[in-house]
């Protein structure tokens, strides 16, 4: 997917970071689903052992594949869309604003955008060991406005993009007020 078609760039805007989840934090969905995936072998392997006489009924065996197969399709599902969430939930930066792209279920998607100057705190949010050991964490982007907060989840040297947006910030700012000073003269 190419960010020029998920953003209109204006003429001076270059993209500095496209930026995602860590791809540890995916594991425990992966994890889950492959449990998920292995029950019901388990459950008929125990019922056929314990009732063996149980699915020489046909209707019964019948009903059993089709429960089954609602089962797989169902876990594909809720799969799928943890992926959908998880791949498409993106933060791009560039060199005059920030723009969030949140994927909400499979049909929802959220876009806001966050000037650089308008930056007011950046603080990054490391918890836990394997956090803390693979560095990734949480970074919240705060604005003195109310409903402008942006928080990238799960990035990849958090503490380094905080950094970044800092000397961002502050190159945008003195940007922005260099052209408002010079209009005022």
């Amino acid at each position: 997917m190419s960010v020029d078609n998920l953003i209109q760039k204006k003429d001076y805007e270059k993209v500095l970071y496209v930026l995602r989840r860590h791809p540890l934090t995916f594991v425990p969905t992966l994890i889950l689903t492959v449990v998920l995936a292995a029950m019901p072998p388990i459950v008929y392997w125990m019922i056929s052992t314990l009732f063996p006489l149980l699915f020489q009924k046909e209707a019964l065996y019948a009903l059993t594949i089709l429960g089954g197969s609602i089962y797989y399709v169902s876990l594909l599902l809720f799969f799928y869309t943890q992926f959908v969430v998880f791949y498409l939930d993106i933060w791009i930066v560039t060199n005059d604003r920030i723009i969030d792209i949140e994927q909400i279920g499979l049909f929802s998607r959220t876009v806001s955008e966050l000037e650089l100057f308008r930056i007011q705190d950046i603080t990054t949010d490391i918890n836990g060991m394997i956090p803390t050991f693979f560095r990734y964490g949480n970074v919240m982007i705060k604005t003195a406005s109310d409903n402008i907060n942006i928080v990238f989840y799960d990035v990849p040297h958090a503490n380094r993009i905080r950094e970044e947006l800092i000397t961002l910030s502050h190159e945008d700012r003195k940007y922005h007020y260099g052209i408002t000073m010079n209009e005022d003269s």
